[in-house]
């Protein structure tokens, strides 16, 4: 791919995705892996043709009843976050300025990406409901509710402002399945433990490949870039699952008490929030960007400043203590 030597004219979206489109082609085995030397669902759930098939249930279902109360709300959460897919692709989708050609770019890195997360919710939502802790009724209709609810994260059909969001996104989910994954091998079930672990090395590749695409367009757009940035911080990076709600209650209602049980656990906390913000920082090389316009300098010196301001009011956070009782999970 041929490099441009000279920043792109400011809002010119179209150009910087027509650059970017040759990248993610090239650059795509990087940050995905070929599909039959995957790890599909099945490796790692019991094997109905197999004579050894119950007792492989009974085991699964025995350490899964170890799991805390906490673990277990967190875990659904995670499931039905990644379970609410067609909603995260139909979204990148929508993204304007880049080619909708189907041999594309972006439309096979959206489809690829798809894919691999399919496989995240399918294997989380048939371990648990082989574990025998969880309605799977009542998890099933906050699944359909999130799906009919949507997203509102602030993005617009913005390229940048997507790709930050996914940045940001992506990493914050490995996080979480690496917690969970720590967590469960901690209360005993190992296998759980693989399962969330090779989700959130999944979701590590696909955080690159996002901080890549943003990192290219800073190469020639990077005011625009920067104040895209800032954008998205200040209105704060809300997740996927933030509409979040179970059976006749109001949109929202279950992600708060989720969110709760996340910071009680130590799985994602508002410190978290800010580690991933100066990951990102550090990523993008914001403090040395050079050339930027007004409004590119005061973004950067808005985001520069925004971990120690981020911080101060993490450490003022009043720990959730109360447990909520989920209609999802089994007394």
């Amino acid at each position: 791919m041929q490099a441009l030597t000279q920043q792109i004219p400011e809002g010119s979206r179209k150009e910087v995705m027509a650059y970017l489109e040759p990248f993610m082609l090239n650059e795509m085995s990087e940050y995905l892996k070929p599909v039959e030397e995957m790890w599909q669902p099945a490796d790692f759930l019991p094997d109905a043709s197999r004579d050894t098939f119950f007792n492989e249930i009974r085991d699964l279902q025995e350490s899964a009843q170890e799991l805390s109360y906490d673990l277990v709300a967190v875990l659904i959460g995670d499931t039905i976050t990644e379970e609410a897919l067609p909603t995260y692709e139909s979204w990148l989708t929508m993204v304007e300025n880049v080619n909708k050609n189907e041999q594309g770019g972006w439309m096979k890195w959206v489809r690829a990406w798809t894919a691999e997360e399919n496989r995240h919710g399918d294997l989380l939502n048939k371990y648990l409901y082989l574990s025998g802790r969880v309605n799977m009724r009542e998890m099933e209709i906050s699944t359909q509710y999130l799906l009919q609810d949507g997203i509102d994260i602030g993005t617009g059909n913005d390229p940048y402002r997507n790709f930050i969001y996914t940045s940001f996104q992506e990493l914050a989910t490995n996080v979480s399945h690496r917690r969970v994954a720590g967590l469960a091998k901690k209360d005993g079930d190992r296998l759980l433990a693989k399962m969330c672990g090779v989700i959130a090395s999944d979701e590590a590749r696909h955080a690159k490949a996002y901080m890549s695409f943003i990192s290219k367009a800073m190469e020639v757009d990077s005011s625009e870039v920067m104040v895209a940035f800032e954008d998205m911080m200040r209105k704060k990076i809300v997740m996927p699952a933030h509409l979040l709600r179970e059976s006749g209650e109001p949109q929202g209602e279950a992600f708060a008490h989720f969110s709760d049980a996340a910071q009680r656990l130590g799985v994602y906390t508002a410190v978290d929030y800010v580690d991933i913000l100066k990951e990102l920082l550090r990523e993008w090389k914001v403090e040395s960007v050079k050339e930027l316009n007004e409004a590119g300098e005061r973004a950067r010196d808005y985001l520069v400043r925004l971990p120690d301001r981020l911080l101060r009011l993490a450490d003022r956070m009043k720990m959730p203590e109360k447990t909520f009782r989920f209609k999802w999970i089994h007394d």
